[in-house]
């Protein structure tokens, strides 16, 4: 994180810095040209941009910030065709009904929240305590699978959910 960036700025920045990373080794590989996409999912409270924990003090401190608030989870999508990069953006509000502590401790000591932006996964055990969605609950898993179907079908990749 750069100090004073947006997190919609981050997230798109991150997006595009795997993107050119992805690219960059499958032209060291010799592979084929093929359409190759990358994704970055962040969470932010307010300006604040809550990323991986790095321990589970850092995981307790995220999810007690999360407790009874609303949140967005922002989701970059970036799409390299061979000839041009295409890209977007889903933004998602997540609301968490208060945390007590003890789930807080035991989602914790599940390992969970590793490795997850904003500590946890919306599929995971705190679900039950996801009281609101406004947006793209495939974007919150990480991939908002209709900005990629459209940058697919943008793009004229063929795949399964093209008309």
């Amino acid at each position: 994180m750069r100090g004073g960036e947006a997190p919609t700025v981050y997230v798109q920045r991150v997006t595009r810095a795997k993107l050119d990373a992805a690219c960059r080794r499958c032209t060291a590989r010799g592979l084929p040209p093929a359409p190759v996409l990358c994704a970055d999912t962040t969470v932010a409270l307010h300006a604040r941009i809550l990323g991986k924990p790095a321990d589970a003090h850092d995981a307790r401190a995220m999810l007690a910030a999360l407790s009874g608030r609303t949140h967005r989870v922002l989701s970059a999508v970036a799409l390299w065709t061979g000839t041009r990069r295409l890209e977007a953006l889903s933004i998602s509000r997540v609301r968490f009904a208060v945390l007590p502590r003890q789930v807080i401790d035991a989602y914790v000591d599940s390992g969970e929240p590793f490795g997850k932006a904003g500590a946890y996964a919306i599929q995971s055990a705190l679900a039950g305590w996801i009281t609101h969605i406004d947006g793209s609950y495939s974007g919150v898993m990480g991939l908002p699978l209709a900005e990629t179907a459209a940058l697919l079908r943008q793009a004229k990749v063929a795949h399964h959910l093209s008309a």
